[in-house]
């Protein structure tokens, strides 16, 4: 399959949530994500959203809507608080972005810390158990060895 132009980022991960609409408030009130687009059904119910940093974009749904969820995806609570991946999100100021994520209630898994790749970072979980890393270090930029 041929495409016209290759999208700015086209790796686009895909969350599900058992409360989608409060996972949009949060998701943009404690880790600076801006809605690009959000799809209501009935009752005016979160079926799709699409969040926006800086180049990139992460897509959440509630979750069990549609075949691909219920046969594939789980909710971290549903897995023993376990996740199967876990999204690393480049920021330019770590510790004030962990400021306004613990503000806003973030439970900080792996604290602020530098690392020996470059960069600094940290690891939170967000209401649903879904784990994040925000972190300085840019592998598009780092120089590689």
């Amino acid at each position: 399959m041929s495409q016209s132009r290759t999208p700015a980022a086209p790796v686009i991960p895909v969350l599900t949530y058992a409360d989608a609409d409060g996972a949009l408030d949060w998701l943009c009130r404690a880790f600076g994500f801006t809605v690009h687009a959000a799809y209501r059904g009935d009752n005016d119910k979160l079926v799709h959203a699409e969040l926006a940093l800086g180049g990139g974009l992460v897509m959440i749904g509630p979750w069990g809507r549609g075949e691909f969820s219920r046969r594939f995806m789980t909710l971290p609570a549903d897995a023993g608080g376990r996740s199967t991946q876990t999204i690393y999100v480049v920021v330019g100021d770590a510790n004030a972005h962990h400021a306004v994520a613990a503000a806003a209630g973030a439970e900080i898994v792996l604290p602020l810390k530098d690392e020996d790749y470059g960069g600094r970072g940290y690891s939170a979980r967000d209401p649903e158990g879904h784990v994040w890393t925000f972190g300085t270090y840019d592998p598009w930029t780092a120089k590689q060895a």
